[in-house]
């Protein structure tokens, strides 16, 4: 470590962490090399090395008059050198260093020492004092092992300052006091700066103002065991009660410096009272009230001011004074605002300021009376199950807190989810976002210190997340009537569904067009009815399996496919139902074939029909049946429909034959019949 110093110089301090390398270090020595790395707050290109030297104890003889003045080096020079080393008279210290081996104590010790006095520490060649250094630079002390590296491997260590990082000594923090009976115990915060002080003086003063050191050596601490703070250290002064004392600290460094004072605390020490109240019996009167009764011993009734009575709500405090003058001579005292639960303490005011009480005894009336039904009640869910539960806190005063109860049914039992009543209004859940149930149900009970519960609080109903698409519904039949197609399906089997919507697609037609969406309570409704002319009231809300639905919007001839999907209450879509593919037959007869003529011609055998050119467009085909008068007729020939006419020869003699024309077109239409009787 090191301290750059007001006056131009910089201090050095090193040591070991073991003491088998502080006795090899001893022998063989440490080397100190400092290197100057930055110049005017510019870092050098290259670091300007110097060798400073190497460091060893002082021999023994250079020890004897510096060993007569100084106790420090006495025990450093003991560590060092002496042929046995043994500490007497160390109490609790010399049980620790008793544990250790000898060399362990040396070690100890002497680096103990060292960092008592920093004069002993530049004698045992832990320490230097830099005085050739500049305000404008900084520098790089290392400080490397001279033992050879096969005999110990022993780690170099280093420090980067400069005369510009010099600073004040901080003051000691959290200096505290206690007073007893004729002691006094300080405390303060020793972990905080640790690497500042290593050790403390402490200092008192009658009138706050002139102020004298209590111990004549720094008191420090080498004792970390678990009977002890390791946060904090701790004095105890002897003192006179009834008078005031006043207290301060400072903080030494391993450099040898000392710090400014701390806060002064201050206090005095008191006789302590030595009857001490015992609290017997209690009568209770009604739910608010309570007679006391307590034993003290009447010698000490001379030594009191009287008694205080005071009550808190839990077994460790804190207590309020809630009766006071309270005779000496009393022993019972009647309290009327008793609480549910209530700790009552009885304390002995004595004459001098001091006080004895009583331990605390529990309190508590008959009390059967249920707290209010919880009101409201709220919930919510977000996406991964998190269930944020909220209420009116009870305004009850001896409420002690809630049982919250949860269920998958609204109907079923629910199963309470906290293990003790739940203080706060406010409780965070969870619940599983993927399975069936959609709905999470809970129940409040409010619970007073007397375990007595609440009425319910209305069911909660709360809405899952929803990542479960609806089932899909499906097309069961179709019927085309009057040139509509009537479309018949089964409905998702999902109970959270809201609607469907039903698309249509022409033939060679790419997308899908939505042409109607129906509500869930809509799609039971008649077909023979307009759904868009009912009001709400109207409409059935029980859902039914099936659905009906006319499409009125449909073209003769047209080939169209239907397909359908649900949507529930979280705006998820089932899959499409499977497409069902309908046509459209053609109704409307086109304009028949016109100018029909027939000629029979008994030489050749035949019968000879003509007509006129057939124009319509989209016309394919014209089909011409043929039968004797009265009888069925048959298909005899289709032809091309820019044909004019035919020849007849399949005839018999003496039949009247009747012909039937009729034109067929490409979008599955046909013409009107037009007809033809030939006699032959």
């Amino acid at each position: 470590m090191a301290r750059p110093r007001q006056d131009g110089k910089i201090m050095l301090r090193w040591a070991v962490t073991t003491p088998l390398a502080w006795r090899k270090l001893n022998e063989h020595g440490y080397e100190l090399k400092r290197y100057t790395i930055t110049r005017n707050n510019t870092t050098l290109a290259q670091p300007v090395e110097k060798s400073i030297g190497v460091f060893r104890p002082r021999p023994l003889e250079e020890w004897m008059p510096f060993v007569e003045q100084n106790d420090n080096a006495a025990v450093m020079a003991q560590s060092l050198y002496g042929e046995s080393f043994d500490v007497e008279g160390m109490d609790q210290l010399s049980t620790f260093v008793n544990l250790a081996e000898e060399q362990e104590q040396r070690f100890t010790w002497g680096l103990y020492a060292a960092d008592q006095n920093y004069e002993v520490a530049q004698m045992a060649g832990l320490a230097y004092v830099d005085m050739e250094v500049y305000p404008n630079e900084k520098y790089l002390y290392k400080i490397t092992s001279m033992v050879p590296e096969d005999v110990l491997e022993i780690q170099e260590g280093g420090v980067f300052t400069g005369l510009q990082d010099y600073e004040d000594l901080p003051k000691p923090l959290d200096l505290a006091v206690v007073f007893f009976d004729g002691k006094s115990m300080l405390s303060w915060n020793y972990a905080i700066h640790n690497q500042v002080y290593n050790s403390y003086f402490v200092e008192r003063s009658e009138n706050g103002i002139d102020f004298q050191r209590l111990n004549d050596l720094p008191l420090t601490t080498l004792n970390n065991s678990e009977k002890t703070d390791p946060l904090r250290m701790f004095y105890t002064d002897s003192i006179t009660n009834g008078k005031t004392y006043h207290y301060r600290i400072r903080g030494k460094t391993p450099f040898g410096e000392v710090s400014p004072v701390s806060e002064v605390v201050s206090g005095s020490g008191e006789k302590q009272l030595a009857y001490v109240p015992h609290i017997t019996s209690k009568y209770y009167e009604d739910d608010k009230t309570v007679l006391l009764e307590w034993e003290f011993l009447e010698e000490g009734n001379d030594l009191i001011t009287g008694f205080e009575l005071n009550r808190g709500d839990n077994v460790d405090g804190p207590y309020k004074v809630v009766v006071k003058n309270i005779p000496p001579e009393a022993r019972k005292v009647r309290y009327d605002s008793l609480m549910p639960t209530n700790y009552m303490t009885i304390s002995a005011l004595g004459k001098n300021g001091g006080s004895r009480t009583s331990f605390p005894a529990l309190v508590q009336p008959v009390d059967s009376v249920p707290p209010h039904k919880p009101k409201g009640f709220h919930g919510l869910v977000d996406s991964l199950g998190v269930v944020t539960l909220s209420w009116e806190a009870n305004t009850d005063e001896d409420i002690l807190g809630y049982r919250i109860f949860k269920g998958h049914n609204r109907n079923e039992e629910y199963s309470q989810i906290t293990v003790s009543p739940h203080q706060a209004s406010i409780y965070y859940d969870s619940v599983s976002v993927k399975n069936l149930n959609s709905k999470v149900y809970y129940q409040l009970i409010a619970v007073d210190q007397r375990f007595n519960m609440s009425e319910p609080s209305d069911v909660l109903e709360i809405k899952k997340p929803d990542f479960i698409k609806p089932t899909q519904p499906v097309f069961k039949s179709y019927e085309i009537k009057e040139g509509k197609v009537h479309l018949t399906w089964a409905n998702s089997s999902s109970d959270d569904v809201v609607k469907y919507q039903i698309y249509r697609r022409e033939k060679d037609s790419e997308g899908w067009m939505l042409i109607y969406e129906i509500d869930n309570r809509q799609s039971t409704v008649d077909s023979t009815q307009n759904v868009d002319s009912l009001s709400t009231a109207q409409l059935p809300t029980e859902k039914l399996p099936t659905a009906y639905w006319i499409d009125e919007d449909v073209k003769e001839g047209q080939q169209y496919s239907y397909t359908i999907i649900a949507i529930d209450d979280s705006t998820l879509e089932s899959d499409p139902a499977p497409p069902l593919t309908v046509i459209v037959p053609k109704t409307t007869l086109y304009p028949p074939l016109e100018g029909l003529y027939g000629e029979a011609d008994r030489e050749k055998g035949s019968i000879t029909i003509r007509w006129k050119a057939y124009n319509e467009t989209n016309a394919t085909k014209i089909a011409i049946y043929k039968g004797t008068e009265g009888k069925p007729k048959n298909l005899l020939k289709e032809i091309p429909v820019d044909t004019k006419g035919i020849v007849d020869s399949k005839l018999k003699p003496n039949n009247t034959y009747e012909y039937l024309f009729q034109v067929v077109f490409t979008d599955g239409g046909v013409s009107g019949v037009a007809e033809l009787n030939v006699k032959y």
